[in-house]
């Protein structure tokens, strides 16, 4: 019975360690060992052990880079966790159908490639677009306002591709909480904010983390929305990777900024274990 037990254990285990495998380990450790490598000027590296290519990310002009998508990434995040946090809050009080209609809504654009709604935003932002139309007949403002090709735009595409991300795991911790809790802190007189502070934080505050993590994480590296609405003309880390292979064919240089970029997604997510795990201490 027990060889039996696990012959299907390893039947519905073993797809997932070959795709791990060879999707997600070997292209890691392929990258890990050729940002040890010489790039020799003609698109292709030398196989010689330096660390060249990770002294060279300190660069300022590449520290300026780092320093601007960090920036980028911390605003879309924060701008997320305002939006999610009320409209999870909202919906969870709900019923059940009405909470399975707006969520259902918020996972609506994932039926639809990034690609696309990206252009579709294209159309509403670029200067005789629908907003700037729409506020120029309204007589708001007489002049087109720029809502492409700079930073505002970008934190717009990053912050509506990445929102659902914030919405699902607070909306999912929300509505585990028990409303005996929020009227008992009613009783004791505490206001909403006094309940969010001291109730709904404390109990949400990992799945915010969680939420936060895989909202900063992508903002970092997508490099696609600042191509499409930034126009260019912004460099991000996902852009600068992204010219590294493609552009300026220097792969080993490439690979180091992508590991030093994986090397920063484990630590966020080395943090987030520990802080949940405090929090889960301090919840139970």
């Amino acid at each position: 019975m027990k060889k039996k037990n696990s012959i299907i254990r390893n039947i519905f285990i073993g797809p997932v360690i070959i795709y791990a495998t060879l999707l997600i380990a070997l292209p890691i450790i392929y990258i890990l060992v050729i940002s040890f490598y010489k790039n020799d000027n003609y698109g292709g590296f030398v196989r010689t052990f330096t660390l060249e290519n990770y002294f060279s990310i300190f660069d300022s002009v590449y520290i300026g880079i780092f320093l601007k998508s960090f920036l980028i990434a911390i605003i879309t995040t924060l701008i997320c966790m305002i939006i999610a946090y009320p409209f999870a809050i909202a919906v969870s009080h709900k019923s059940k159908k009405t909470q399975s209609i707006f969520m259902t809504l918020v996972m609506v654009p994932f039926l639809t490639n990034s690609l696309i709604r990206m252009y579709g935003w294209i159309v509403l932002l670029r200067k005789n677009g629908v907003i700037n139309q729409v506020l120029i007949s309204l007589r708001i403002i007489k002049n087109p306002l720029n809502l492409m090709y700079n930073n505002f735009g970008i934190i717009i595409g990053m912050v509506y591709t990445l929102l659902p991300f914030m919405i699902l795991p607070l909306y999912s911790a929300v509505s585990t909480i028990d409303n005996k809790l929020l009227e008992a802190s009613s009783d004791l007189g505490a206001n909403k904010w006094k309940t969010f502070e001291k109730v709904i934080l404390p109990i949400t505050f990992p799945a915010l983390f969680n939420g936060g993590l895989m909202v900063f994480t992508p903002a970092l590296g997508y490099f696609f929305i600042v191509d499409l609405i930034g126009g260019g003309k912004i460099m991000i880390l996902g852009n600068l990777i992204k010219n590294q292979f493609l552009t300026a064919r220097n792969w080993p240089f490439g690979a180091a900024i992508a590991i030093l970029l994986i090397i920063i997604t484990y630590i966020l997510i080395m943090i987030y274990r520990k802080i949940g795990g405090k929090m889960d201490d301090l919840g139970a």
